[in-house]
C-alpha cells in the first residue's frame, strides 16, 4: 500500500504548528511548531517535512470570522497557501479552523499545561486538531457516499 500521508498546518505569524496523518488517513499526530523568516521560508520548511513523511497533501487551517466570511486572517492564509502550493508542488487546501485555537486551550488547561510548555505546544496541538477534523470530515464524506 503506498502512504498517503496529509500534513496540517497551523498558521501564524510568528509560530507555525505542523500535524501529520498516519499513512490510512485515520489520525492526526503533532509534529513541531516552526518559526520562519517569512513565508517562502516557512513554505521551505514545510516542505521538506512533505518530503520526509511522504505527504501528498497539505491542509491550512483558515481563520475565517465566526459569520463564515473571510477576514484579514483568512486572506493572509490564502496567499500563504499559494505560496506553499508553488513551492512544494502539492495539493494544498485551506480548511475552516474556528474556533481549534478555543479547543486546543481548553485541552491545555484540562491537562494542566501552563507557561513556557504551554507556548511551545499550542500552535502543534491546533496544527493536530485542524488535521484530525479534517480527516474526520473526510470519512464522513465517504460514508455517505460509499
Amino acid at each position: 500500500m503506498t502512504e498517503k500521508r496529509v500534513i496540517g498546518v497551523d498558521f501564524g505569524d510568528t509560530r507555525t504548528g505542523l500535524a501529520v496523518s498516519d499513512a490510512s488517513g485515520f489520525l492526526a499526530g503533532g509534529l513541531c511548531t516552526l518559526k520562519a523568516n517569512g513565508m517562502r521560508d516557512l513554505a521551505n520548511k514545510i516542505t521538506r517535512y512533505c518530503d520526509e513523511y511522504n505527504a501528498v497533501k497539505i491542509v491550512i487551517g483558515c481563520p475565517y470570522n465566526m459569520d463564515g466570511t473571510p477576514g484579514p486572517r483568512a486572506e493572509k492564509a490564502g496567499r500563504f497557501a499559494e505560496i506553499l502550493r508553488e513551492i512544494s508542488g502539492r495539493e494544498v487546501e485551506l480548511f475552516d479552523e474556528r474556533l481549534t485555537t478555543v479547543s486546543a486551550s481548553e485541552y491545555l488547561n484540562a491537562t494542566d499545561t501552563r507557561g513556557k510548555k504551554r507556548k511551545s505546544v499550542i500552535d502543534t496541538l491546533s496544527a493536530q486538531i485542524i488535521l484530525q477534523d479534517w480527516l474526520d470530515l473526510q470519512k464522513q464524506k465517504k460514508q455517505q457516499t460509499g
